[in-house]
């Protein structure tokens, strides 16, 4: 005869499973801020490096979009690198929630940060 199961042992076991699923997570925190990944625009004149995170590390700008003439120019490229960062940021992200999850997809709206 087998052990039945029976509500409880199901419940212990989720519980189990969403604590692994917390420390996973809390690991993937810790290493997302360790992580740098770099946008750039303009075929490489403004680049921007960003966390895992989505946080701003640093801008480079080309020296030579430096002059009051190309300042929107700048501005409008340094968005565009930001974008560029933060996509692969996002990507970064959606990979290592696999790894997290065992490729199981995130409720809608679940926010990691």
């Amino acid at each position: 005869m087998g052990v039945q199961q029976t509500p409880m042992t199901d419940f212990l076991g989720l519980m189990k499973q969403a604590a692994e699923l917390k420390s996973k997570m809390e690991t993937m925190q810790a290493q997302l801020d360790q992580i740098e990944v770099e946008g750039t625009s303009g075929g490489g004149l403004v680049s921007v490096k960003l966390s895992g995170k989505g946080e701003m590390k640093s801008v480079k700008i080309d020296d030579s979009l430096i002059k009051p003439s190309e300042k929107e120019i700048v501005e409008d490229l340094i968005v565009a690198a930001h974008a560029d960062a933060r996509r692969k940021a996002e990507a970064l992200l959606q990979e290592k929630m696999k790894d997290v999850t065992g490729g199981l997809p995130l409720p809608p709206g679940m926010k990691l940060f």
